[in-house]
């Protein structure tokens, strides 16, 4: 991965200006890419640019707001002290930004918290055309899926633990919650693999296995990034 290729961008947001992180051509169809719990560092950034390398150009809001959790307790308490509501706006924002700067199309995708922002987007926020959300529901008061109002493609670990969350009983919920939307919906689950499977890359795989996420999750992400590709495709092509 080369920093160097990602452009630092300020968005403002009713009265807060926020950082983002730009990858990709300038009229490509763009995706906001929502992060993990870590914050805008570390596996997101590797995930923009598979994202940018697929012909799509990618925008990492900074949720946190300057804050990276360097380790597992600080980022379980950064996402705890989330503002949930605010970043949508966040995101609403970031959706705002890439049609104002040459993208026709807008897509949102997110792993972890952020896949649980991507479906609550699928939702709440006007102007994008279609989501991918990576293992994680919304809490129920943030937003219902059975109201989500454009297509959504969602992946689970079978072996995901993170109870209510990201795990099986989760997984088949939010399935029949998007099946009462209406709209077009695919939901996979991957068998033998566990929760954050698209990290795949020497620092990503070191911190799932320090988390006691020891899977062969590599085949599962690859398939994943497939069927990624195929949906925005279909959903972001001109």
């Amino acid at each position: 991965m080369a920093t160097s290729d990602l452009k630092k961008i300020q968005i403002q947001r009713e009265d807060i200006t926020f950082d983002a992180y730009v990858v990709g051509k300038d009229d490509a169809p763009g995706i906001v890419v929502i992060q993990e719990w870590w914050g805008v560092d570390f596996e997101i950034k590797n995930h923009a640019f598979k994202i940018s390398q697929l012909g799509y150009k990618a925008l990492i809001p900074d949720l946190y707001h300057g804050k990276v959790g360097l380790d597992a307790a600080e980022a379980q308490h950064l996402m705890d002290g989330l503002d949930w509501p605010g970043s949508v706006k966040d995101i609403q924002a970031s959706v705002n930004w890439l049609k104002a700067n040459g993208s026709q199309k807008v897509g949102v995708t997110g792993y972890c918290m952020g896949g649980a922002l991507t479906i609550a987007s699928s939702v709440l926020i006007s102007g994008i055309d279609a989501g991918v959300a990576f293992y994680g529901v919304p809490p129920p008061q943030l937003a219902d899926p059975a109201e989500a109002k454009v297509p959504i493609q969602a992946h689970f670990g079978e072996l995901d633990n993170i109870v209510g969350f990201s795990d099986i009983k989760a997984a088949k919920a939010l399935e029949e919650k998007l099946k009462a939307s209406g709209t077009p919906y695919e939901v996979h689950v991957y068998p033998g693999v566990t929760h954050a499977f698209m990290n795949t890359s020497v620092e990503g795989n070191a911190r799932r296995k320090g988390m006691g996420m020891i899977d062969d999750n590599e085949a599962a992400a690859d398939l994943a990034w497939s069927r990624f590709q195929s949906w925005m495709n279909r959903y972001l092509s001109a």
